[in-house]
């Protein structure tokens, strides 16, 4: 895979996680409400910085950020989510996706190490740290 295409496929993943986490936020309910509520707009917040550190760097490499909709669920692997969820789901359906993301960030890396992209792999690197982290707490949340 080109390192144009693993940026693009973050960049899509990010925006459909983003959507997700808006989703959750609004939709969360329980005892944990005020909690979880708080988190995922911490995370929404965040996800929105993560699209656009990747599209400014993959502009700055020459490439071309996806910016629809449409290209967005066409390239991402993480998948909407339409279903009702209750906190605990919600919770683990974004460790499932974390755990995704950091499995791609890895064969990210690699690409842009063959490619002598120390920006984007240190990038990648970073991000990955971060995710392993929200990981770690958001399975402590979940008991396991």
């Amino acid at each position: 895979m080109t390192l144009e295409k693993v940026l693009n496929q973050q960049i899509a993943n990010w925006n459909v996680l983003y959507t997700k986490l808006h989703r959750f936020h609004w939709y969360v309910k329980g005892h944990d409400f005020f909690t979880l509520h708080a988190k995922f707009e911490e995370l929404y917040e965040e996800a929105a910085a993560t699209i656009d550190e990747f599209a400014e760097q993959l502009l700055a490499i020459g490439g071309s950020p996806v910016s629809t909709l449409k290209e967005y669920l066409e390239l991402a692997t993480i998948k909407e989510t339409t279903e009702t969820l209750n906190a605990e789901e919600m919770v683990q359906s974004i460790v499932k996706d974390f755990t995704q993301i950091i499995d791609e960030l890895q064969d990210g890396m690699e690409t842009a190490e063959q490619k002598n992209d120390e920006v984007t792999s240190d990038m990648f690197l970073g991000l990955k740290g971060k995710l392993e982290k929200h990981n770690w707490m958001l399975k402590a949340y979940l008991g396991a």
